[in-house]
């Protein structure tokens, strides 16, 4: 099958950088599935898991927001955070989901802190999330 590389990329460090055969990605419109010879496109992107797609398995990153370019078969994704599943401490993400529920219950929807709050949910949550899946 053919592939294409894929660059993940944080302001500390380069996470990722392979040949694969598919990337699932989530931005601010919705999924978007990328394959070898993509047309090419830049678009935001929100706290999710992306999906890699190589030699017949699946691996999940768990990244903060960012950006995603495709440009001549390769994608190159800069991520504010990038962790692998392996990376993840589930205790920590755990507590952060506490503490970020509890400023939530504490803040109104107008707030500052309040949107700060639901960034750190989602984040906590989409962590805890790939962490499961570590093999």
């Amino acid at each position: 099958m053919s592939t294409f590389r894929l660059e993940i990329v944080t302001p500390e460090r380069k996470v990722y950088s392979e040949e694969v055969e598919m990337v699932i990605a989530r931005g601010e419109l919705g999924e978007i599935g990328i394959l070898p010879n993509h047309a090419p496109f830049v678009t935001p992107l929100v706290v999710s898991a992306l999906r890699i797609k190589k030699n017949g398995s699946e691996t999940l990153i768990a990244i903060s927001g960012g950006f995603m370019e495709v440009n001549q078969n390769k994608v190159v994704i800069l991520a504010e955070t990038a962790e692998l599943p392996q990376e993840i401490d589930v205790d920590r993400a755990a507590a952060a989901k506490e503490r970020a529920e509890q400023r939530l219950a504490k803040s109104g929807a107008a707030d500052l802190d309040f949107k700060r709050a639901q960034f750190a949910l989602q984040r906590a949550l989409n962590r805890i999330q790939v962490a499961k899946v570590k093999k």
